[in-house]
């Protein structure tokens, strides 16, 4: 069985696949911040520093998913569905421009599914 801890709707690959074409190579970062609330946050790849508190959670649509490690103990027993609402965000988000925001809804994992799931690892760990 394979089990994603972060995956992305339609509607977000294709917000994402329009970033892509403006900036390049993108990347994700979840954090339980102040600044940015808990929004999921997309960067160009490297604009943003990864360090030991974060961890490597997958990929969605190409692109490296990031979270906080004290956040995700609270998210560790859901999949993260990465989607897009209208709205702009008041986060640094590559995406407020566009006049929507990626969100973070969220489905509790089955006893199956939790034992399945791939290993974390460290965002300053090398892939």
């Amino acid at each position: 069985m394979d089990v994603d801890r972060v995956v992305a709707t339609e509607a977000a690959e294709q917000l994402i696949d329009e970033l892509r074409r403006a900036h390049g190579e993108l990347m994700f970062h979840q954090s339980g911040g102040c600044c940015d609330g808990s929004s999921p946050m997309c960067f160009v790849k490297g604009e943003f520093r990864v360090g030991e508190s974060d961890l490597w959670l997958g990929v969605i649509h190409g692109c490296d998913f990031y979270m906080a490690a004290d956040q995700y103990a609270y998210m560790a027993g859901t999949q993260l569905v990465i989607d897009v609402t209208p709205g702009r965000g008041s986060s640094f988000s590559l995406e407020i421009p566009t006049g929507k925001r990626f969100i973070t809804r969220s489905r509790r994992f089955d006893g199956g599914e939790l034992c399945a799931l791939p290993p974390t690892r460290r965002g300053s760990e090398p892939s």
